[in-house]
């Protein structure tokens, strides 16, 4: 279901940092990817999915990485926002899907957390699973609620730390940005902070947003030249909404409240590519250090922890790198993603990158 060509196989490299080997979230060590796609016609169209990430190696409700969310638009329907919001911790892997399939995603991790956790709700409280959405409504027979919790189950049971499939897999099946067909994206970028001391920094976005003629490609407004089937139809049926997710993991030692700004720079990679973030768009940004744990008992009553130094330059290379891994990603889900046709006839056809690649100045790989 994806096609050959990301970005940087067509000379498109947005931005100036170097990526990591797989130009993927899961260059950051520990970090792993897995898909569950669902693609048949019976007895409607389905095209949906789901994908998760498992932000960091061992038990996430024993040892919590650090976290800091930015919800940029809330008109989403997200599950575990507020608690991560106020804790600045993960204790569960992420869920992505579609929007009325959160309450199902829901349950499938809550059930992988009582599988490996005998103490939840019993001499412990209980978890908080973290879920966020997009509307796969075009092409998706969203009303029939084809994502099960057994499907996080077993995405999670296919989750490996590889190159990562984009496009129109998991929960990117039946996604749609800028008119065209859209989905999963992923890119990397290291952070070299001086002195043999370089970290990394990936992003993985679900895109389902923006409006055909705000397209933007290193700069270049394709939109304006480009024009996708049943653009108009599109943006009726959201009109012209949708959502992005942006999940951003690193292995710099970032605290709660410095990993919560690095998450607001998504915005910027966003924007370079044609996102306005309108008002029924939901946009959240999830920012992570897979190398911050905190205990969920702890065994002091004081916990040491490093954080990154507050050094401007330091921090907008952190600030640089979500940007462009954001831009990135956005640019590869839909690059990556084949024409779908879906529900009631609804087709999203592919970013034609042989067209795009007249209109834009392309840079070397």
């Amino acid at each position: 279901m994806t096609r050959a060509h990301r970005p940087r196989d067509l000379g498109l490299a947005p931005g100036v940092l170097p990526t990591g080997p797989l130009n993927a979230l899961t260059d950051v060590p520990g970090v792993r990817v897995g898909h569950l796609t669902l693609h048949h016609d019976t007895p409607e169209p389905v095209r949906t999915g789901v994908t998760v990430v498992v932000p960091a190696p061992g038990s996430l409700f024993r040892r919590k990485p650090t976290a800091g969310l930015d919800v940029v638009n809330g008109f989403g329907k997200a599950a575990g926002p507020s608690q991560i919001t106020e804790l600045g911790v993960l204790e569960t892997p992420l869920a992505l899907t579609n929007t009325l399939a959160v309450g199902a995603a829901v349950e499938g991790l809550v059930r992988h957390s009582l599988d490996g956790h005998s103490e939840i709700g019993v001499s412990t409280g209980t978890v908080n699973p973290a879920v966020f959405e997009c509307n796969d409504g075009w092409l998706n027979d969203i009303r029939g609620l084809h994502v099960r919790p057994q499907h996080i189950l077993d995405a999670l049971a296919a989750a490996d730390a590889g190159p990562v499939p984009e496009g129109a897999v998991g929960a990117g099946t039946g996604m749609v940005a800028f008119g065209w067909k859209a989905g999963i994206g992923t890119s990397s970028r290291i952070v070299d902070a001086g002195g043999g001391t370089r970290f990394t920094l990936g992003v993985l976005v679900l895109a389902n947003f923006g409006l055909a003629a705000d397209l933007t490609v290193l700069g270049t407004p394709v939109g304006r030249h480009l024009t996708p089937q049943h653009a108009a139809e599109q943006a009726e049926f959201a009109r012209g909404a949708g959502s992005c997710v942006v999940l951003i993991g690193t292995d710099a030692p970032a605290d709660a409240r410095q990993l919560r700004r690095i998450a607001g720079r998504a915005t910027v990679g966003l924007a370079r590519t044609g996102g306005i973030i309108q008002h029924g768009s939901g946009e959240y940004a999830l920012a992570w250090s897979t190398t911050h744990r905190v205990p969920h008992t702890p065994d002091a009553p004081v916990r040491n922890a490093t954080a990154l130094a507050e050094n401007g330059p330091l921090m907008d290379l952190f600030f640089r790198a979500t940007a462009e891994a954001t831009e990135e990603a956005i640019l590869s889900s839909l690059l990556t993603a084949p024409a779908t046709t879906g529900v009631r006839g609804h087709h999203a056809p592919a970013l034609p990158a042989d067209r795009l690649t007249t209109l834009v100045p392309t840079t070397s790989a």
